[in-house]
């Protein structure tokens, strides 16, 4: 890396450029090594085609992507320009022979970048991470079914984007509010190759509060009043059989008893009666116990009562 060395504690301003990649989490430990070497390979070929040395970079591995500090000699609209232009056609040619395409968030922002002996530090980094990292990015990845998308911070997109360039098309930038740990900001979203995206209210969006139901789940029924034996009014089937666990069998399940006399139906001529007993069985016919009753978790052995 050729960065002069700076004094301890020297901000410069730099572009910083996060790069992650889509659904990591559901790489397996043995695809994940051909999946970072595909992310290098995109973006170390993008840097050679568009004139910029990798040894003058400060790049820093993230496990699933990179995070990249360009020094100011280099234009940022040729990074902006000419390296996503080359960006998306190299990623474009990695997934024409995958089965699960490669999807990248790109971010980017220009501000004050310290770097030390571990790495590069300040809140022009944190807030391109974000921006790579936000829900509005994760959101059109998937949505459109694209590829690459490309977030830049407002003040990138109002000093550079806005005045247009080679490669460089205002047009195609949608803005959206986003909901950061560090406050409200604004952004601005590109999906190469394609018209502005639709972002809609998705920027605003906000996690569910713990505890709320969610929308469209339904709510449980209300608890049925306990029943007592003298109640004026008969349940009906649906209740009945809604109460299974309480008496203990099911009405019209077809698997227990049915009465066989022959007459087509019950005492009052309707549809034969059925239970499934669950336990000891007991069969009554006519008020006549035809097996050892069971009651509880007592079972009587006297003779059949008539």
């Amino acid at each position: 890396m050729e960065h002069d060395a700076p004094d301890a504690g020297e901000a410069r301003y730099e572009l910083v450029i996060s790069v992650d990649a889509r659904g990591s989490g559901s790489y397996g430990d043995a695809e994940k090594p051909r999946m970072r070497e595909r992310i290098y390979r995109v973006l170390e070929t993008a840097f050679t085609q568009a004139g910029v040395a990798r040894s003058a970079l400060h790049l820093e591995d993230r496990g699933d992507g990179v995070l990249v500090s360009v020094p100011g000699r280099f234009p940022v609209t040729r990074m902006l320009g000419l390296w996503m232009v080359e960006v998306h056609e190299n990623l474009r040619e990695e997934n024409a022979s995958l089965l699960v395409p490669l999807g990248l968030r790109v971010a980017m922002h220009v501000g004050p970048v310290r770097h030390d002996s571990r790495g590069i530090s300040g809140r022009a980094v944190d807030l391109t991470c974000r921006l790579a990292d936000s829900p509005v990015a994760r959101r059109l990845l998937d949505r459109e079914r694209a590829d690459l998308v490309l977030a830049v911070s407002d003040s990138l997109y109002t000093d550079v984007v806005a005045a247009g360039g080679k490669f460089i098309e205002p047009a195609r930038f949608a803005p959206a509010r986003l909901a950061l740990k560090e406050g409200e900001v604004a952004a601005w979203f590109c999906l190469p190759g394609r018209p502005a995206p639709r972002i809609g209210t998705a920027a605003t969006e906000h996690p569910e509060t713990p505890g709320t139901p969610d929308a469209g789940r339904p709510t449980a029924p209300p608890a049925e009043a306990p029943r007592s034996r003298g109640d004026a009014n008969p349940p009906t089937a649906a209740q009945e059989g809604a109460r299974d666990d309480e008496d203990g069998y099911e009405r019209g399940s077809g698997h227990g008893y049915e009465d066989d006399r022959g007459d087509g139906g019950g005492e009052d001529g309707g549809e034969p009666a059925r239970y499934s007993a669950r336990g000891d069985l007991s069969i009554h016919r006519h008020n006549v116990y035809q097996q050892p009753v069971h009651i509880g978790r007592v079972t009587g052995t006297d003779p059949r009562k008539d």
